[in-house]
């Protein structure tokens, strides 16, 4: 199981409220909110392996190279005219992040972020080498062009919360958008994603593209269609894919995730007991995790 963490401990910030604090009035709705979480995950789905994947980067700078747009509008606006470099973020979401991260690691729930690389990335590139089933967990569409059949890759995606998440699988993902998961990277490039910056093609909404697919394959079919005079294409549509052929030559690097990510050493066994059990009842009891964290416990014993 790969956790998506930044998607599942935004869920979790905005699923819990901010008047759950440590003693010392700390907000802590994002920490609790995603042991619990791990918690019901573990309950329902039972992994052998689990591990919390990392935005090392969360805009990194060679997709930004080849998109200047992606994830523009999430970059704080501080000083209008200049780049920033941090994500906005609610203020008192980020000093969370390194108490999610101490938690984690005192339990000994494998932890992986490799700069300049996103969440995303990781998870891919965990995905191509997993030998076994896989389940992903997360609340970004983007990672559906993961989903194989053959190789037992499915996504958990959190409806209102990982209790109530509808597994995709190929058949799921036929059924909503008309591609497989091969095919889901190349529908959302042609689509666009105004979450992420990306432009898509101008008149190609997620229907079309879809049909486009389904006639010429893939990207590379449709493009060729555009140079083919004997394509069933319609002049609008030949048209606005070729005009936007400067924005489809280096969308797939930057819409595809990684595969190749140099990761470092980590152990993905599902701990049945904390790493550092002294480091952990200290954060406990700092941060106020009370339940969250005994729940948590409880399932990993189980």
């Amino acid at each position: 199981m790969l956790l998506d963490s930044a998607s599942l401990y935004f869920r979790a910030y905005f699923g819990v409220p901010e008047s759950v604090t440590a003693p010392d009035g700390t907000p802590v709705n994002a920490v609790r909110g995603l042991l619990d979480f791990v918690s019901r995950l573990v309950a329902d789905y039972r992994p052998d392996d689990l591990v919390a994947c990392m935005d090392a980067d969360w805009r990194p700078q060679w997709r930004v190279d080849l998109i200047p747009s992606y994830k523009a509008h999430r970059v704080a606006e501080e000083h209008p005219g200049e780049e920033a470099d941090e994500e906005v973020v609610p203020d008192t979401l980020s000093p969370q992040v390194p108490v999610i991260e101490e938690v984690l690691d005192a339990l000994g729930i494998a932890r992986v972020g490799v700069a300049p690389y996103e969440a995303d990335d990781v998870i891919g590139t965990l995905a191509a080498r997993a030998a076994g089933p896989v389940d992903i967990v997360t609340g970004d569409r983007d990672l559906f062009q993961l989903v194989d059949d053959a190789r037992g890759v499915r996504v958990v995606y959190p409806v209102k919360g990982v209790g109530n998440a509808t597994v995709m699988d190929g058949t799921a993902l036929r059924e909503k958008y008309g591609v497989d998961g091969s095919g889901y990277a190349d529908l959302a490039l042609l689509r666009g994603d105004p979450s992420d910056g990306l432009p898509g093609v101008p008149g190609i909404g997620e229907k079309t593209a879809a049909k486009l697919l389904d006639a010429y394959g893939d990207l590379a079919g449709i493009m060729a269609a555009v140079d083919d005079p004997s394509s069933r294409l319609t002049p609008a549509q030949r048209r606005r894919l070729a005009e936007a052929r400067p924005y489809v030559e280096v969308a797939p690097k930057v819409v595809r995730v990684a595969a190749d990510v140099p990761l470092p050493a980590y152990d993905p066994e599902l701990p049945r007991a904390p790493r550092d059990p002294e480091r952990l009842a200290a954060l406990g009891k700092q941060w106020g995790l009370g339940g969250s964290l005994e729940r948590l416990l409880t399932t990993l014993r189980g």
